[in-house]
C-alpha cells in the first residue's frame, strides 16, 4: 500500500479563513489510488515552510509519495514549484505534463499551472493545482501508472518491464 503524505498550501486557509476543501479532496484521491494517508499539513504560501515539509515527508520511511495542492499558478505568492525544485533531485516531467493535459478539458486555464513532479530519495513528489475539483480530474492519468512508477522507484522488482 502506498504511504502518502499530503500538503495543502494556502495562506488564507491556513490562517483559518474559509473551509479547506483541498485536503479532503487529496484524501479522497489517495483512497482512489488504494493508498494510505500517513500525514497531512495545511501551510501558507511560504517557500521555506513548503521546502521544510517536503523534506520532512521525503525522509527515508516517512512516505512513498507526497502530494501537494495549491501555489502552482502565476500569482507572485505561488511558490510551490520553486520550493519543489529546490527539494527534488530529479524531475518527472511527464507526470507534471500529464496533470496539465488532463486538466485541459475541464478549464481554459490549464496551461497556467506550473506544477512540478520529481523524486527526492525514494519519494515521489507531485504538485496538484489548488482547486479541489481539479485534483481528481488532473490525477486521473496517475491512477493506473503510479503503482508502476513506485515499483521502479522503490526497486521492488515487480515493475513489469
Amino acid at each position: 500500500m502506498l504511504r502518502v503524505a499530503i500538503i495543502t498550501i494556502s495562506t488564507s486557509k491556513s490562517a483559518g479563513q474559509g473551509v479547506d476543501k483541498c485536503t479532503p479532496a487529496l484524501e479522497e484521491y489517495v483512497k482512489s489510488l488504494g493508498g494510505e494517508v500517513v500525514g497531512a499539513d495545511l501551510i501558507p504560501d511560504d517557500r521555506e515552510q513548503i521546502e521544510a515539509r517536503l523534506r520532512h515527508w521525503s525522509e527515508p520511511g516517512a512516505s512513498d509519495v507526497v502530494l501537494t495542492s495549491g501555489g502552482t499558478g502565476l500569482a507572485p505568492s505561488d511558490v510551490t514549484p520553486e520550493a519543489t525544485l529546490a527539494v527534488i533531485e530529479r524531475e518527472a516531467q511527464g507526470i507534471a505534463e500529464a496533470l496539465r493535459i488532463a486538466a485541459q478539458p475541464h478549464t481554459k486555464y490549464w496551461m497556467m499551472s506550473r506544477g512540478i513532479a520529481g523524486v527526492r530519495g525514494r519519494t515521489l513528489i507531485i504538485n496538484f493545482p489548488g482547486n479541489p475539483k481539479s485534483i481528481a480530474e488532473c490525477g486521473e492519468p496517475l491512477v493506473d501508472t503510479l503503482e508502476h512508477a513506485m515499483a521502479l522507484l522503490i526497486d521492488r522488482g515487480d515493475a513489469g518491464h
